[in-house]
């Protein structure tokens, strides 16, 4: 049973970094495209940042220049390293894995920004 298990989420202050993991198990990890996602309260849920089985990456435009999305294909984990957070990125962030027709979701982790 495909497993995506996100950790590193919590509180933290305005302009603060985080950095997301999320672990896969039952997977054939490196071929598939990893990103993240994010849900706030009374909001879609939306594209953070993706990174393909060959290390293309893509970013929202909200996070470009803030947030990195990497992968380590030797652990099974990919990453979002989170800088100059924003009150705004307060969220439950998600992690997916896909390819084709297979999606797999985690169960997400919640991220808070406030002082």
């Amino acid at each position: 049973q495909v497993q995506l298990v996100e950790s590193g989420g919590g509180l933290v202050q305005p302009g603060e970094s985080l950095t997301l993991s999320c672990a896969a198990s039952a997977i054939s990890f490196g071929i598939y495209t990893m990103g993240w996602y994010r849900q706030a309260t009374g909001k879609q849920r939306e594209l953070v940042a993706a990174i393909s089985s060959g290390g293309r990456t893509n970013y929202a435009d909200f996070v470009k220049g803030r947030f990195t999305i990497s992968r380590d294909n030797a652990r099974n984990t990919v990453y979002l390293q989170m800088n100059s957070l924003k009150s705004e990125d307060t969220a439950v962030y998600y992690c997916n894995a896909g390819r084709s027709s297979n999606i797999y979701w985690g169960k997400g982790t919640l991220v808070t920004v406030s002082s």
